[in-house]
């Protein structure tokens, strides 16, 4: 057991601000990815911890905090690293690039949060701008595939699980060693039932129809609205209103759907976060697993093969995150006529990805940074109907969306998200000061019951 966090080593590194207003707690929780493992926002503390990956050795990472300055809390950002004596420069400067990356600090990105804000006085006035991402596009891209036709509650636990998988190679000493101890497939078959089988039969068939995003969906989108069934948040369970939509509740290949909240509670366990918190798998952690083992280890059903896919092409180089993101810093300024050139070129690289559809890569690219489409699910028709009293469906959405929020690109999305994530501010309190443990409520049932409560 480690020491008291008090007690550890640790490094501690300044992140300047730079000019551009800003407010950690509003970068933060901003969007449902700083939900997800291996992320933990502190309400108490108003810090975020995770574990960065080190550049000196891409397989170590260390914990490391985020908080306000103590001394200077409006220039500059505390950087602590956990269980370091010292850093090199060049792990310094790997660190701070991550914090950069989540909390979107660079100047260009500042400029366009500030671009916003001039046209949405509400938006200013509370310091929202900032959608918080992963420190690297692979994660992002991952949890891009969790968001995707299942509870929010299921996208919870199958990020965790995948950090806790990540923790048990690491502790194992390889993928090799680990994979060892676990029982062949073929075992596995053995043991099932006649009935079992065919279930299992039946699963795999429906797996393989359902395994690439629904085609009919491109060609319901158009060039500002990417259209699929997901979890933003809060996912609606199916009905009369949402006809046309397929259940946001249903999953391929997968015997369960979803998980009751005390499952994903982070803080219920007597050790200590610092103590059992696994990074989120790299590629190379990644791209020598059975799919088959994986899937049932993390329970993400069709998207293991997805998701190790995915990993295998970095690996290999077939893709190459490095230079899609220098795609994006070549592009000319974020207005609404140069957007669309870079975007496209960016979703038709994002295409050629095993299971990227077009909502998975409209969600990718909002997090690289284009805010002009709204990837749009359920959870859109819903808040377009409770907020705007649109009567929207899958063929509809479209127009609809453009009608309220065009008059904000090339910034629509943010528009979109700053009154949807204002919703769920107001139905379950500050989200910035809810446990984490509470996390899970975030569902179609506890928003009605919130809803009859007030």
């Amino acid at each position: 057991m480690l020491p008291p966090a008090a007690a550890q080593p640790r490094v501690e590194l300044e992140l300047p601000l730079g000019a551009a207003p800003f407010d950690l707690e509003a970068a933060v929780c901003s969007h449902g990815l700083f939900m997800m493992a291996p992320n933990r926002w502190d309400p108490a503390s108003r810090a975020l911890l995770r574990p960065l990956r080190l550049a000196t050795d891409r397989s170590a990472s260390l914990l490391a905090r985020v908080s306000r300055h103590p001394a200077r809390p409006a220039d500059a950002l505390l950087v602590s690293v956990l269980g370091a004596d010292a850093l090199s420069p060049l792990d310094q400067d790997c660190i701070l690039e991550q914090v950069r990356r989540m909390l979107r600090l660079s100047e260009e990105e500042g400029r366009a949060v500030a671009e916003f804000q001039a046209m949405h006085a509400a938006a200013r006035e509370s310091g929202f701008g900032r959608i918080f991402r992963s420190p690297t596009l692979f994660e992002d891209m991952v949890k891009c595939i969790l968001l995707c036709n299942c509870q929010w509650t299921r996208t919870l636990a199958m990020a965790t699980a995948l950090c806790d998988l990540q923790l048990e190679l690491k502790c194992s000493s390889g993928t090799g060693n680990f994979q060892l101890k676990t029982p062949p497939i073929r075992e596995h078959k053995r043991k099932r039932s006649k009935n079992q089988n065919v279930r299992v039969k039946l699963e795999t068939k429906f797996s393989e129809l359902v395994s690439s995003e629904d085609p009919r969906l491109a060609t319901a989108e158009d060039s500002r609205i990417a259209t699929h069934t997901s979890n933003d948040l809060t996912l609606l369970e199916t009905n009369g209103n949402l006809a046309g939509l397929p259940s946001v509740a249903s999953e391929a290949g997968s015997a369960c759907d979803s998980f009751e909240p005390s499952e994903l509670s982070m803080s219920s366990s007597s050790t200590s976060f610092e103590d059992r918190i696994g990074d989120f798998p790299t590629p190379e952690e990644l791209a020598n697993l059975d799919e088959d083992f994986l899937a049932k280890r993390c329970n993400l059903g069709y998207r293991a093969k997805r998701i190790i896919s995915l990993a295998r092409c970095i690996v290999e180089g077939k893709v190459c995150t490095q230079n899609l993101e220098e795609m994006l810093k070549m592009s000319l300024p974020a207005t609404e006529d140069a957007i669309p050139s870079t975007y496209e070129r960016l979703d038709k690289e994002l295409s050629t990805i095993s299971g990227f559809g077009p909502f998975t890569r409209a969600n990718v690219l909002m997090c690289m940074g284009f805010f002009h489409m709204i990837p749009a699910d359920t959870e859109t028709i819903r808040h377009l109907k409770k907020c705007h009293k649109r009567a929207s469906t899958i063929k509809s959405v479209h127009m609809e969306l453009h009608n309220i929020y065009g008059k904000y690109a090339p910034f629509q999305f943010l528009a979109y998200w700053f009154e949807l994530w204002g919703f769920y501010d107001k139905q379950f309190g500050k989200i910035s000061e809810m446990d984490p443990s509470k996390y899970g409520l975030f569902t179609a049932s506890y928003l009605k019951k919130a809803a009859s409560n007030r």
